[in-house]
């Protein structure tokens, strides 16, 4: 028997189908010679520093730094976890092979290894490499399995960014907490979240810190188009009055006239950083909206895996790009065009070389019925973006004139679009139709040497501050903090591994607000006092710079090649964790409060957090985006009674609100579909007995429920 394990029961069940284990058992399917299991999110988790020794439990700073003599994992305590883990344990003690089927990227590849190696596996393993979850996806990665060992410097990539993430913010965290943390306050360090909010409070003060200044403008009217003095901008009134009168003395010279016809190159695939910057720009979305409907998305096959840093497709998909366009019917106004020729190999878009494990979020060409609103959004910014890439380039002509009254030069620039090329993709969008107006502005033609009579006048305007961030600009002084880094070396990687990876960054701007680092006023991102006196707190400056993770995800990456050793990036951290204690315990800075109108948090809540993303999203499941379990076509549809198949008449799948005299909640329903049985629920009351009982409902393989 081969045994299988997937990263959450969605996608045990798509594989199980797949497979042919169509027999379902508890914790697992079985059948054609397979057990498909799985996880859901990270069962093991490192050990907690009281698990290595007791005095560890209490914050003190005596005990600063925690070095553990060697690092080891545990199984997180979670009743459910337990109980899948056993599952799987067993599974694994009796089979031939294991073929680990997480997702595929370094956060699976680490989640799957760790639950091997606490499950002590012993069989051989091989490893399940795909981008999305569509049937065909499935067969051709089941056909070209790998083996497991190609993906052992991602696995110790990950176990060091790990332990990294431990090292730094469990030593961290109690180090400034017990320094200057004032009451019960944690002041919470981490490698991402510290630097991110060291980049929102630096703008922050800048902003602070604007004084806006009056300043005054030459411009004048000639033939119908606007035209800007060069010279610096007037500080006094007064002497903008003199030039305004300078200029009523003189006509207008055209001094050049030159217009250039030029491209638009087609705009980029998304990765997951462009499409959240794209879903806050346009819709208002929070990074973590967005990466919860493009994994919903994904889940349900209709787009491809969204956890990329990249921008580029792998060349072998370039035979597949027509047929994936085909299947895009509703578009097919757009794709007509593309599909009458051969599609274009570009370079822009075709390229091994800049793909790293997964390719950029395209659609499958499964087309998405009964979704969410929000969720429509999302595919439709992916879709145009994928049809984009392969119309023409945008054709323009840039217009520059230059002219001259008496000895004052002006300047006036213009743009026309002569083919409107990857822009009639977005032809019938609104914001886009403004854009493009706004861009545009077409010049008539002059004649160099020509003059004659114009209108002057003076331009008042006011210096502006700096734009606070937005989610969507944050995330790309994420992606680059090219700004705050000095040397030219580290900011072409932080292009690539900027602060943060795509995956977490989401969750570690959500952090900064449930510590109340930060805060939104309406799109804008302001830093709370709290925040802004943690990181000037902060005297050391690689700790609160984008260096650091510059650093390290250069580091983790060589890892990651085999090209450096996970060892020496241990024994680096470690020395830089003892050279920071030393450094803040002999700092005699202020101490740091909570504002008063907002709670102090828990220290033994805070002590507990990690880097690893939590498992909240999965709570957060709208029971009518499951497919029906019964027919496994339709989607569930929340009835007056009932959620039922949206097919119910020919399917019959139904769960009633109301079950044994107990209204069933959504976490219940949740649980029945996607685990096949609920918690243990009070007060169950069984037809026929007048004694209410305790116990769990279950969903047997005929659909019906009972209880156990």
């Amino acid at each position: 028997m081969k045994v299988c394990i997937a990263e959450k029961p969605s996608v045990a069940k798509d594989i199980a189908e797949v497979l042919g284990a169509k027999q379902r058992k508890d914790g697992y399917w079985e059948g054609n010679g397979y057990q498909v299991t799985w996880t859901f999110g990270h069962f093991c988790t490192l050990k907690e520093p009281h698990d290595y020794h007791e005095r560890w439990k209490s914050w003190r700073l005596e005990d600063l730094p925690m070095i553990p003599a060697n690092f080891g994992i545990k199984l997180i305590d979670n009743p459910g976890a337990l109980k899948q883990f056993g599952v799987i344990e067993y599974l694994i003690k009796n089979c031939e092979e294991v073929i680990n089927c997480g997702d595929a990227g370094q956060e699976g590849e680490l989640i799957q290894r760790w639950v091997l190696l606490k499950a002590k596996c012993a069989v051989p393993v091989k490893r399940l490499w795909i981008s999305s979850l569509t049937e065909q996806a499935i067969r051709e990665g089941f056909e070209k399995l790998k083996e497991s060992d190609q993906y052992n410097n991602l696995y110790a990539a990950g176990s060091a960014r790990a332990i990294g993430d431990w090292l730094l913010g469990m030593n961290a965290t109690r180090l400034f907490t017990k320094k200057f943390g004032q009451g019960k306050v944690v002041l919470s360090i981490g490698r991402v979240q510290t630097p991110t909010l060291a980049v929102i409070v630096q703008r922050q003060k800048e902003i602070n810190a604007f004084v806006s200044e009056e300043y005054w403008e030459l411009k004048t009217i000639y033939r119908e188009t606007e035209f800007t003095a060069t010279i610096d901008r007037i500080k006094k009134l007064e002497k903008a009055e003199k030039g305004l009168i300078y200029l009523g003395e003189h006509p207008f010279e055209i001094t050049s006239f030159e217009r250039k016809e030029g491209k638009e190159g087609n705009p980029r695939l998304f990765d997951l950083t462009s499409l959240q910057v794209e879903g806050n720009k346009k819709y208002g979305y929070s990074a973590e909206d967005t990466l919860k409907h493009i994994q919903n998305l994904y889940e349900k096959k209709f787009v491809t895996y969204p956890r990329v840093d990249t921008t580029y497709l792998s060349e072998d998909l370039h035979p597949k790009i027509a047929g994936i366009l085909q299947d895009l019917k509703p578009y097919a106004n757009l794709t007509a065009v593309l599909l009458q020729q051969p599609i274009p190999k570009s370079k822009t878009v075709f390229d091994d070389k800049k793909v790293t494990d997964h390719h950029a979020i395209i659609p499958t060409g499964v087309f998405p019925n009964h979704v969410s609103q929000d969720e429509k959004r999302i595919y439709d910014l992916i879709v145009r973006r994928f049809i984009a890439a392969f119309y023409p380039e945008c054709k323009v002509a840039n217009t520059t004139v230059m002219g001259k009254v008496g000895q004052v030069e002006f300047k006036a620039t213009g743009k026309q679009i002569l083919e409107p090329g990857w822009r009639e993709v977005y032809a019938n969008d609104a914001s886009a139709r403004k854009e493009a107006a706004d861009e545009e502005r077409i010049m008539p033609d002059f004649v160099v040497g020509e003059s004659g009579p114009h209108e002057p006048r003076i331009h008042h305007g006011k210096t502006s501050p700096p734009k606070a961030f937005t989610e969507a600009t944050l995330l790309r002084a994420m992606e680059t903090a090219g700004k705050q880094v000095e040397d030219e070396e580290m900011r072409e990687i932080l292009k690539d591994n900027g602060i943060g990876r795509p995956s977490t960054r989401a969750n570690i701007i959500e952090t900064l607000f449930k510590r109340k680092y930060i805060e939104k006023k309406k799109k804008n991102l302001f830093a709370t006092q709290t925040g802004i006196d943690l990181i000037d707190t902060i005297q050391n400056e690689l700790l609160k710079s984008a260096e650091l993770t510059g650093n390290w995800e250069r580091k983790l990456r060589l890892i990651e090649k085999g090209e450096y050793s996970m060892e020496t990036f241990k024994q680096e951290l470690i020395q830089m964790v003892v050279d920071l204690t030393k450094e803040v315990l002999s700092n005699r800075g202020g101490m740091i409060s909570i504002a008063q109108d907002v709670p102090a948090p828990v220290e033994k809540e805070e002590k507990v957090k990690r880097e690893p993303k939590p498992k909240e999203p999965k709570e957060e499941v709208s029971i009518e985006t499951l497919t029906c379990p019964k027919c496994k076509e339709h989607l569930l549809k929340k009835g007056k009674t009932a959620y039922g198949c949206s097919n119910f008449q020919a399917c019959g799948f139904k769960i009633p609100f109301e079950l044994m005299s107990k209204k069933l909640t959504d976490r219940h329903v949740f649980d029945l579909l996607s685990k096949g049985k609920t918690v243990k629920i009070k007060g169950l009351l069984i037809p026929g007995s007048e004694t209410p009982i305790d116990a769990k409902l279950i969903m047997n393989g005929d659909f019906n429920i009972s209880v156990e």
